[in-house]
């Protein structure tokens, strides 16, 4: 634990969670203290957060003036940690209330955010309301859960300042398990109800002119809500997004208030790659994809492709050469790395990506390099929209024909992974079974091709790249004798054969 003195000399406590570079992250509840934050569903993995106790919560002294309680009085605060800190510019995330002090702080000071996500956020500072009609509204939404009934009686009474038996809490989850009931159950101890009434109904907020402010505001912004959440509905969140120019917003699948709770893989993606400096995400064929870009953004582009339980920052090597006259997309493939794990995997799918991919960021004759499975679906690219297509590389290509021997089904471990175990049993089955029509698509590939193999060394099968090769027009066939990972293991060599097919 940390700590450091505010302007009216009250200390204030922050705690840390992992390690890397800080995030500095502000509770809500509002005035609850900063433990029920945890470590953000795994996002500790990424940033170091710094998890601020906001003054009179957690480990945090209680102030002599109450009316410090204010929101608009806490930007002071956050504005002293970030010195504290000695950061000239920060990452900035926070939640529900939170919100509300987030964007006072970035109209007052914004110079000193760097990046902004707001999670499931509140925004009476900028006079988006939460009505009741939208809160029972999302609750109607959960009509089918057994506590329902009880739920949104007590919900409804909330609403109107009655008391009623029961709790209306289960509508803040996505799921109201085992979990939820604990992180719940835990909210009485963190939550400063006395101050909390002074930050709710004291607040001096102006939304004009913080309106004006955000408008202004240079530093990306996310804004991430749950689908089931009513404070503030999807719609409402859609609202806060509009106050910044070019706002990111993600609504979380069955996410409800704390969305790290209900999917925290999901919600440490979606937040990691937003605060990652090299990572950019983009919508494309209804999922988020990350990916890294490298060199001059008007140069000639190249895509390239990772092969299976890779992502983009294998590329990096190969990438930073390219970027000397190339502009460089890699991204994070479907199911992998930062990108979304939609549970559905299958080579048609990521082409389609690819395609969207391309689509959203406006590129056309674009080079594709791809490797091992990333090859094929290069492949399946350049067959589906050959004009947009200028160069068709494939490294150790994942090849259309039926394996023999098939691949057994994959048995399922605890290891921890970069990418979803789903992605093994839906691209072995297409391994061992593919599509012939991927196989007499070949012959419809008018890009110039090149296809890398890694010789004996391979644990692919060497005579069905060939004959891949032999199906599409004019394609070259190389061996770099490594074995399956070229650019990586010889990575001269790889780019030799690039330069020599002119892709840089």
């Amino acid at each position: 634990m940390g700590t450091f003195d505010a302007y009216d000399g009250t200390t204030l406590a922050y705690h840390l969670v992992g390690e890397g570079e800080p995030l500095v992250c502000l509770p809500g509840g509002a005035m609850r203290a900063s433990a029920y934050l945890g470590d953000l569903g795994g996002l500790a993995a990424h940033r170091q957060l710094v998890l601020l106790d906001l003054r009179g919560t957690g480990d945090s002294e209680v102030p002599a003036d109450p009316a410090t309680y204010r929101c608009e009085r806490l930007v002071a605060d956050v504005e002293a940690l970030r010195e504290h800190l000695g950061l000239e510019r920060m990452d900035l995330l926070a939640h529900s209330a939170a919100g509300s002090l987030a964007m006072l702080y970035a109209a007052a000071r914004p110079g000193r955010v760097r990046r902004l996500a707001l999670v499931t956020p509140t925004a009476w500072a900028a006079g988006v309301p939460v009505t009741a009609e939208d809160r029972l509204a999302a609750a109607r939404l959960r009509q089918d859960e057994p506590w329902f009934e009880e739920a949104y009686a007590a919900l409804e009474a909330q609403l109107r300042g009655a008391d009623a038996p029961g709790s209306a809490r289960p509508f803040l989850y996505g799921r109201w398990d085992a979990a939820a009931r604990a992180h719940a159950a835990a909210s009485p101890l963190q939550l400063n109800e006395a101050a909390a009434k002074v930050f709710v109904t004291q607040s001096v907020f102006d939304p004009p002119a913080t309106r004006t402010a955000l408008a202004a505001l240079r530093a990306p912004v996310l804004v991430l809500a749950g689908e089931r959440d009513g404070v503030p509905t999807p719609e409402r969140a859609a609202e806060i997004a509009a106050l910044f120019p070019g706002a990111e917003l993600t609504v979380q699948p069955g996410g409800g208030h704390f969305p790290w709770l209900d999917d925290p893989g999901r919600f440490a993606r979606t937040v990691g790659a937003f605060f990652d400096p090299e990572l950019r995400s983009v919508r494309a064929n209804g999922i988020r994809i990350a990916y890294r870009t490298w060199g001059d953004p008007a140069a000639p582009p190249v895509v390239l492709l990772h092969g299976r339980s890779g992502n983009s920052a294998h590329w990096t090597h190969v990438a930073e050469r390219l970027a000397a006259t190339r502009r460089v997309y890699a991204p994070d493939l479907r199911g992998h790395g930062l990108s979304d794990w939609p549970g559905a995997y299958s080579y048609p799918l990521m082409r389609d990506d690819v395609r969207a991919f391309l689509d959203a960021l406006g590129l056309d004759r674009t080079d594709l390099v791809g490797h091992s499975m990333g090859g094929l679906v290069a492949a399946l690219v350049a067959q589906a929209c050959p004009e947009r297509i200028g160069r068709l590389v494939m490294e150790e290509p994942v090849p259309p024909f039926p394996a023999d021997p098939p691949r057994p089904v994959p048995v399922r471990t605890d290891e921890e992974r970069d990418f979803d175990w789903d992605v093994l049993p839906a691209t072995d089955a297409q391994y061992n079974d593919p599509d012939p029509a991927w196989r007499e698509g070949l012959a419809s590939i008018t890009s110039p091709a090149l296809l890398i193999a890694g010789g004996p060394a391979s644990h692919m099968p060497q005579d069905r790249l060939a004959r891949t090769a032999e199906l599409i027009p004019g394609c070259r066939l190389a061996t770099v004798g490594v074995g399956h990972l070229i650019h990586q293991d010889a990575p001269e060599a790889f780019l030799a054969e690039l330069r020599a097919a002119g892709c840089f």
